[in-house]
């Protein structure tokens, strides 16, 4: 079983998902005691969002090439980012580890297509419904043709990530709100959900839609597991 290394506190809400669901694959696989081989650092999320908000890429992307580096240094062999947004700089994040990085674009993408779905519609961050890093990639390697909120939309999908999944706050109003979004987005044309950043799986699951629902972090981790046991890591 090769190492995985995760870079977490992105939030820490999301890293917890990912150490239960990495975890959990390998036991479903190998059965008994077994579970994964993991490195996990895990940023004060405060300061990276800080310089989110303050559009402090080059400084952001430093910080996550140098946590990248120390996971290599204590033995990681693959690499994942335990967050949508922070993909803004994966291919940098992978050339200072020299270690392959599986991109939560290309997890997703493949299962969108897999489930002939075309036309996704995407609940995320503003950064990452905004910016092409991630919509164009999914557009660019799997031929989607990804939906997003009109701006007001986004601005309150935006909010209840920082103000309220971050803080491990899950509220039914909020959730009827993004069922509210996603119905919009179904009228537009849109013939599925990528649950775009990853603690909407918090708020949102397959049983709450009348479409397909991709969960970014179950399928990252999923393919993580994949990769460890199979090496079956790149696209």
């Amino acid at each position: 079983m090769k190492t995985i290394g995760v870079i977490g506190g992105l939030s820490w809400e999301s890293t917890a998902i990912y150490y239960r669901l990495l975890n959990e694959e390998v036991r479903a696989r190998l059965g008994g005691l077994h579970s994964a081989r993991l490195l996990v650092l895990s940023f004060d999320f405060a300061e990276i969002e800080a310089l989110q908000a303050e559009e402090d890429w080059e400084k952001a992307t430093r910080a996550m090439e140098q946590a990248a580096q120390g996971l290599v240094a204590g033995g990681a062999e693959l690499m994942l980012i335990a967050s949508n947004t922070m993909h803004k700089m994966a291919d940098a994040v992978e050339a200072a580890a020299g270690i392959p990085l599986l991109h939560i674009a290309d997890g997703t993408g493949r299962a969108v297509r897999a489930a002939g779905c075309r036309r996704p519609a995407l609940l995320a961050t503003g950064y990452t419904m905004e910016q092409d890093f991630y919509r164009g990639r999914l557009r660019t390697h799997h031929e989607l043709d990804v939906l997003v909120p009109d701006a007001a939309d986004r601005q309150i999908v935006h909010r209840i990530i920082y103000d309220e999944l971050c803080q491990g706050i899950v509220r039914p109003e909020s959730k009827q709100v993004y069922l509210d979004v996603v119905a919009r987005l179904r009228v537009q044309g849109a013939d599925s959900v990528i649950l775009g950043c990853t603690e909407i799986c918090m708020l949102l699951s397959q049983g709450d839609l009348d479409c397909p629902a991709f969960d970014t972090t179950a399928l990252h981790a999923r393919w993580a597991v994949d990769t460890a046991l199979n090496g079956q890591g790149r696209t």
